[in-house]
């Protein structure tokens, strides 16, 4: 038997044991048997299955969680949005226009947009919303690009927007400035957009709900209400979706689109993050690269992508994911073929020769990261070392992986709130308040610095893909795959589409 089988088998025991009797767990009563199909279908609502509950604030430019991020896209727009090419197109704005040398832009601002409060949209909400985001938003990325800002004034419908040197990636950050009323103090509990749908409660731990905006300046939405219902145990999640009582849930494993029986109809896409074992660098033997590149020649992942999905994924190899095009580096994703014998030659060398044991940290809402990480404890298993899986639930991966970096490793993923290599790549900053791995790099921060500060689109493509190289070089993390999305949505319904950014548009859907 190679070692490259007896592995791959043993994490193929081991994943059959986490996955046997998933699917046996009874619903939670959290609304969930409020109707059937067909008096949803009769009022024109939908109800949606998701892993986790939303921010404890709900103003747009508090919102930390990418789950947050996806509900709420539809609630909160700027000036331009992402549409599902991964183009901006014009939202609050009706058309910009920017400058020859890439220092001033131009919006217009699109007559009759209403808020949800029933409030008109003026020059001065739009000129509040960047003063209030340049300010209090917790993405670094966004505050950044928005430091670059000199001038921003308004004459009457036209809002102009003034530089101190060009940005190609200006107009994505743009888009993260969601435009809010300049009066209204109740962001976080009742938060009030231009989006196509408006907040109408919510329950903490059980449910959000949206309605229609009848009053949006576009086209309007079909559907007339979406509850989105919040099931934190993956086997409760999914005895609801299989019974019916949902009519769409994303991000499925594919053991449980394979144990589906209800006739739903499985949509496949990318889910847009990187997944990765993220290590703390702070933890003593990460502190050694050579550590962290033997974790990278101990995991095998294409066995993670066979065990944990038949293979659907894409292997990554760095901070970024293939949506963003010309910053990927697909080479990367074999910079650390599977090598058992470097693996052990590396921690010889450093000291670890015997191993050493390891917590990796999971939130236990997430079932691809708890599948992959059981996959993981196999393979190091291989090379000595001892590792186990923790799994907590989702406000306390937040409070103490995230914002306390109280770990030492963790399988999550990380994804971008715009389309540009900066939002992806900020958080790995020695200093940057989002460096939740305490990496810490001098290379990487003058290469991202010098991406940041260029005007050459070419060069600031190139500089950007350096870092992408220091990432995988120095092994920050063991970086997996970008996970296959798999959507399971009623058979009546229509209009899904996968977008670039970790988002679902509810405007696009209709009853056939």
């Amino acid at each position: 038997m190679t070692k490259r089988f007896f592995a791959v088998f043993l994490a193929a025991v081991l994943l059959a044991s986490l996955l046997s009797g998933c699917f046996g767990a009874t619903d939670k009563d959290n609304g969930a048997s409020d109707g059937t199909d067909s008096s949803r279908a009769a009022a024109n609502e939908i109800a949606v299955g998701i892993a986790q509950d939303l921010d404890n604030s709900l103003d747009p430019y508090q919102m930390t969680a990418a789950g947050t991020r996806e509900v709420m896209f539809n609630v909160f727009e700027g000036l331009v949005k992402p549409d599902s090419d991964g183009n901006y197109v014009c939202a609050v704005a009706s058309d910009y226009k920017v400058s020859e040398d890439g220092l001033t832009y131009t919006f217009t601002l699109r007559d009759n947009v209403v808020f949800h409060n029933g409030e008109g949209c003026t020059a001065d909400d739009v000129i509040y919303s960047f003063e209030t985001c340049a300010e209090t938003s917790i993405t670094s990325s966004v505050v950044s690009a928005l430091s670059a800002i000199e001038d921003i004034s308004a004459d009457g419908n036209t809002i102009t927007i003034v530089l101190n040197a060009p940005n190609p990636d200006f107009i994505s950050y743009v888009s993260s400035v969601y435009i809010v009323p300049a009066d209204y103090t109740e962001q976080e509990t009742k938060p009030v957009g231009t989006g196509p749908f408006k907040f109408v409660s919510r329950s903490v731990q059980e449910n959000i709900v949206l309605e229609r905006n009848d009053d949006y300046y576009g086209e309007k939405a079909s559907l007339s209400k979406v509850t989105y219902k919040i099931y934190e145990d993956s086997n409760a999640l999914f005895t609801a979706l299989n019974s019916g009582a949902l009519d769409l849930v994303a991000h499925l494993t594919i053991d449980q689109v394979n144990n589906l029986s209800n006739g739903y109809n499985v949509l496949e896409g990318t889910m847009n993050l990187v997944q990765a074992v993220y290590l703390n660098n702070d933890f003593e033997p990460f502190k050694d690269e050579r550590v962290r590149q033997a974790l990278c020649y101990a995991v095998d992942v294409d066995a993670v992508l066979d065990l944990t999905a038949e293979g659907h994924g894409t292997k990554v190899g760095s901070s970024m994911y293939p949506a963003f095009g010309k910053y990927f580096d697909e080479s990367l994703a074999d910079a650390y073929p599977y090598d058992v014998e470097k693996a052990k030659e590396l921690l010889a060398e450093s000291g670890y020769e015997n191993g050493f044991d390891l917590t990796i940290t999971v939130p236990s809402n997430y079932q691809p990261h708890i599948d992959t990480a059981a996959v993981i404890v196999e393979q190091f298993k291989a090379v000595g070392i001892n590792a186990t899986i923790k799994q907590v639930d989702w406000n306390t991966w937040l409070t103490d992986v995230y914002g306390n970096r109280d770990f030492e490793a963790t399988v999550c993923g990380f994804d971008a709130s715009v389309l540009n290599a900066s939002a992806m790549l900020a958080r790995w900053v020695s200093d940057n308040d989002k460096n939740m791995i305490n990496y810490s790099n001098e290379e990487y921060d003058e290469t991202f610095a010098a991406a940041q500060s260029t005007t050459d689109e070419a060069e600031q493509t190139a500089l950007y893909k350096r870092c992408l190289e220091i990432l995988s070089e120095t092994a920050a993390n063991v970086y997996l795959q970008d996970l296959a999305d798999f959507v399971a949505i009623n058979p009546n319904l229509e209009g899904f589409e996968f977008y670039p950014l970790y988002v679902i548009d509810m405007s696009k859907l209709s009853y056939k």
